[in-house]
């Protein structure tokens, strides 16, 4: 039977919302793997706008669930509407909009918060026992979902990891082609852009990540 995945997105562009490369990517290997993907977002404004081209922040504010239907194209749902049984596992693609709009870690660090939604939406899944697979700086989120003891990968950056391990989280450091798991949480993640010099450098990873969550899915 062909596992059902949701995919939490936090905006389109890697500057201030889903790292649009590491969402293709996650969403293209669910469906070569036969899985059945339903995107979420949060309905909420952006933490800021960021010209792409210039890297300047811009006017005026753009909803977080708006801009995440351009890589959904429009096949998306309000994350409140996220429920761990209807689904096998959950995904969430970095980009900075995972710590800028699905929670606040680029602005607090190791005082962040997880946007209220998208907390109760992933604890949902650990409460379950069914896989997540946190993917680049998502797993910012970690210890905040699951608590303190989880092991996860930024990569090998130093001051972010550092945040993490404040958090109470166990970070250990990954080559951009590795994956790194949680056995007992049944966590996925993995340093994509982190790391990743070029697409095929993050997608070495997030193949294995998406891979390795849905092997999960029958343990």
């Amino acid at each position: 039977m062909n596992k059902k995945v949701a995919v939490i997105l936090s905006g389109c562009g890697v500057y201030d919302g889903s790292e649009i490369h590491e969402s293709v990517i996650t969403l293209l290997r669910l469906d070569q793997r036969g899985a059945h993907v339903q995107c979420f977002a949060p309905d909420i404004d952006q933490a800021h706008v960021i010209n792409h081209l210039k890297g300047e922040e811009m006017q005026p504010a753009r909803n977080v669930l708006v801009e995440s239907a351009r890589i959904a194209r429009g096949n998306i749902k309000d994350v409140r509407e996220l429920r761990a049984d209807d689904f096998d596992a959950l995904i969430v693609p970095g980009g900075f909009g995972a710590a800028k709009n699905l929670s606040d870690f680029a602005s607090k660090g190791a005082d962040c918060s997880v946007q209220a939604d998208v907390l109760a939406a992933a604890q949902s899944f650990v409460s379950a026992a069914k896989p997540v697979g946190l993917i680049c700086i998502a797993p910012a989120m970690a210890a905040r979902i699951f608590g303190a003891g989880v092991t996860c990968t930024i990569g090998n950056d130093a001051d972010t990891a550092a945040a993490l391990t404040q958090m109470g989280a166990e970070h250990v450091e990954c080559h951009v082609e590795d994956i790194v798991e949680d056995n007992e949480r049944k966590l996925v993640t993995t340093p994509a852009y982190m790391l990743a010099n070029s697409i095929a450098e993050a997608a070495s990873g997030i193949n294995k990540l998406v891979d390795r969550v849905l092997e999960l899915t029958h343990e």
